[in-house]
């Protein structure tokens, strides 16, 4: 499985970007689908998740009411909308799926794919 990330850039606040990713795997509906960012000096936490089927998502609350994730089952794509953004949103953002690791563990440890990351930079 291989999962390309892609749409960053260089946004003022208040701006949006839309960040793809797109998985080439035959069986996509069996991963849950996840959105990571990493900040410089910082860990790497999630932004939002959305299950196999996308009818459940979370958001970190940092994010929520701002982002939006969703996916594309039939086009293997899980795309992640972002609105309003602010400075503290700038980092590298990654793509991660897994199909065991349980609902509800944010943790990055135990994915079982990542995409390479795509910069965010929102200037104020």
């Amino acid at each position: 499985v291989q999962l390309q990330a892609s749409g960053g850039g260089l946004v003022q606040a208040g701006g949006s970007l839309r960040l793809s990713c797109a998985a080439s795997v035959s069986t996509f509906s069996n991963y849950a689908m996840y959105w990571f960012r990493q900040a410089p000096g910082k860990e790497r936490d999630i932004v939002a998740a959305i299950s196999r089927g996308g009818g459940i998502t979370y958001y970190t609350d940092s994010v929520k009411g701002r982002f939006t994730i969703s996916r594309d089952n039939a086009e293997n794509t899980a795309p992640l909308q972002m609105n309003s953004l602010k400075p503290e949103d700038t980092a590298v953002y990654y793509c991660a799926a897994s199909y065991l690791k349980p609902w509800g563990n944010w943790n990055p440890d135990g994915m079982h794919y990542w995409g390479k990351g795509t910069q965010v930079t929102v200037s104020s």
